[in-house]
C-alpha cells in the first residue's frame, strides 16, 4: 500500500442543526456533512477523524479534524479546494483552511489542551437567543471565580462527569477556569488537558449555584469530592458552549 499523506482541517461550526460532531444513524452531523463534502471536491472517498466529540448543539470556534490521502496537493491546489468547499459547505460551517502534517500528528490524541466558553446573557437579547443562555436575577460574580479557582486544585471531576461513559478515567487537569463579564454578557472560560462527557455544562450549571447563593464555597469543594454526579447542579443547556481553541505540539 502506498505512504498515506495526512492533511489538518482547520474549520469552525455552529451546532444548532447538529446531533454533535461525532457520525450517528440517523441524524445529522457535522463529521457526516464534511466528510461528504470533502469525498466530492477531492473527488476520493475520505474518513475524517475529529480532535473529539462535541455534544447535540455544542458549537465550535475553532475545531481540528484530520484525514489520510494517497495524494500529495499542493499549498495551491489546498486553497482552492478550501474555496470550493465552502462554497459547497451549509452556512453553519466554515472551512479555514487544510495543509498537510507529520503522519504522525492526530487531531484527537496529540492535543495537548483544549478550551471552551460557556456564554451566558444577563438580559433577553434576540440576536443571541441561539446562541447564549438566558439567566435571570443577580448572580455574586466574585463567588462563582472563586469557586472556579478551586477546580485546578483537583482532579477527579466524576461529579461533573455524564454517567456511563467507557472512560478509563474521569481524571483531567484544568489549567485555567474563571468567569469575565462582557457587557451583559457573561462568559466561563476553562481550559483542560481533555474534558468528560456533559463535564463543562455540569461545572457552569455547580457554579451558578454558587452564585446565586443556593451552595457555599465549602459545599463546592464537597460537591468535587464526592465523586457523585447527582451532588452536583443541573447541566446547562448545550447552545450556549463553545470550543474555543486546541493546542497542539
Amino acid at each position: 500500500m502506498a505512504d498515506l499523506n495526512r492533511y489538518f482541517i482547520k474549520l469552525s461550526y455552529n451546532g444548532k442543526a447538529y446531533h454533535g460532531w461525532q457520525r450517528q444513524e440517523n441524524a445529522a452531523t457535522v463529521q457526516q456533512v464534511l466528510e461528504e463534502a470533502i469525498a466530492t471536491i477531492f473527488e476520493e472517498s475520505i474518513d475524517i477523524t475529529g480532535a473529539g466529540r462535541t455534544d447535540t448543539g455544542v458549537h465550535a470556534t475553532e475545531y481540528y479534524a484530520h484525514f489520510d490521502s494517497e495524494n500529495v496537493y499542493s499549498e495551491q491546489e489546498l486553497q482552492d479546494k478550501v474555496f470550493k468547499l465552502n462554497s459547497f459547505l451549509p452556512t453553519d460551517i466554515y472551512v479555514f483552511g487544510i495543509f498537510g502534517v507529520d503522519p504522525e500528528l492526530h487531531a484527537r490524541f496529540s492535543a495537548h489542551s483544549r478550551k471552551y466558553e460557556y456564554h451566558i446573557t444577563r438580559r433577553k437579547d434576540p440576536f443571541r437567543r441561539d446562541l447564549a443562555w438566558f439567566v435571570h436575577g443577580p448572580l455574586e460574580i466574585e463567588m462563582m471565580n472563586s469557586a472556579a479557582s478551586v477546580l485546578m486544585d483537583y482532579h477527579d471531576f466524576t461529579s461533573f462527569s455524564k454517567l456511563h461513559t467507557q472512560v478509563k478515567t474521569n481524571n483531567c487537569r484544568i489549567m485555567e477556569a474563571y468567569w469575565e463579564e462582557q457587557g451583559h454578557l457573561l462568559v466561563f472560560n476553562i481550559k483542560a488537558d481533555r474534558f468528560l462527557r456533559n463535564m463543562v455544562r455540569a461545572i457552569v450549571g455547580t457554579l451558578l449555584d454558587v452564585g446565586r447563593g443556593k451552595i457555599s464555597l465549602e459545599e463546592f469543594k464537597a460537591i468535587i469530592e464526592a465523586k457523585d454526579r447527582s451532588e452536583a447542579g443541573l447541566s446547562v443547556p448545550a447552545h450556549g458552549l463553545y470550543l474555543v481553541k486546541i493546542e497542539y505540539p
